[in-house]
């Protein structure tokens, strides 16, 4: 059977974006599949190439101590040559499942790290006396506010016939980098939206659409150069349509 139908969906896999039941699926081909296998662990390297320069991918412990005791010898001392052709790639396809498998689970660990923060700064400005530090309704005076406090531009929407109001801003960071945090109010509930430059290992390998995080919904996008996310306890439609109205502006 060609394997062309599972190539098609490594990069899905490797970043998280099957489903649990594809994923079972993309794992169980994986562990039976040298060629793929090693075709999965070749897209791991570039990714984590791109993602991070100059960094190596090193087993760790677990990684080994499972290596080890899946070619651990119970088996006789004197081993036919026909065995060792056998064995090869068996131990082959181990090495390189398993190597895959703590890539993509540590990606999809570190992704959920970088929305739950997003989630926790959601929180922590709603918490204080003070959750904006440029307090209006108006993009026009908003806007011009960050100018000067953060390293890029962004455009706000008009609000005029929408049930959206602008509270103001902030300026927030996320893995030291700085970015923008404005806070609209829908019906009685806060929305934060964030805005970073789409740059370095946080954000830049993030796929986009909607999420949760400690029971916040989530959408995310790139747009010019910009991620954008937007962070609330309102239902999933109501985050959509503020996004939309922010894509609009550009």
């Amino acid at each position: 059977m060609t394997c062309e139908p599972w190539r098609g969906k490594l990069d899905a896999y490797l970043d998280g974006e099957l489903s649990p039941a594809e994923a079972r699926e993309v794992g169980a081909h994986l562990q039976g599949c040298a060629s793929c296998s090693a075709d999965a662990l070749g897209r791991v390297q570039i990714k984590r190439s791109v993602a991070s320069a100059g960094r190596r991918f090193e087993p760790s412990a677990q990684l080994r101590a499972q290596v080890t005791r899946g070619v651990a010898a119970k088996r006789p001392r004197q081993i036919g040559w026909q065995w060792k052709i056998l064995a090869v790639p068996a131990v082959l396809v181990l090495i390189l499942s398993v190597a895959v498998d703590v890539y993509v689970s540590r990606e999809r660990a570190r992704r959920q790290g970088v929305f739950s923060e997003l989630a926790d700064l959601h929180v922590a400005a709603l918490a204080t006396s003070t959750p904006v530090d440029v307090v209006s309704s108006d993009r026009h005076t908003v806007k011009p506010w960050f100018q000067g406090k953060i390293p890029f531009t962004f455009n706000l929407p008009e609000l005029q016939g929408s049930e959206f109001t602008l509270l103001g801003g902030r300026v927030t960071y996320l893995a030291q980098t700085p970015g923008a945090q404005l806070i609209y109010q829908l019906r009685k509930h806060e929305i934060s939206v964030f805005i970073f430059q789409d740059r370095g290992e946080e954000t830049a390998s993030l796929a986009s659409g909607p999420t949760k995080a400690l029971s916040f919904n989530i959408e995310n996008w790139t747009q010019d150069g910009l991620r954008y996310f937007v962070v609330g306890d309102v239902g999933p439609d109501d985050l959509h349509a503020l996004a939309k109205l922010l894509r609009g502006t550009q």
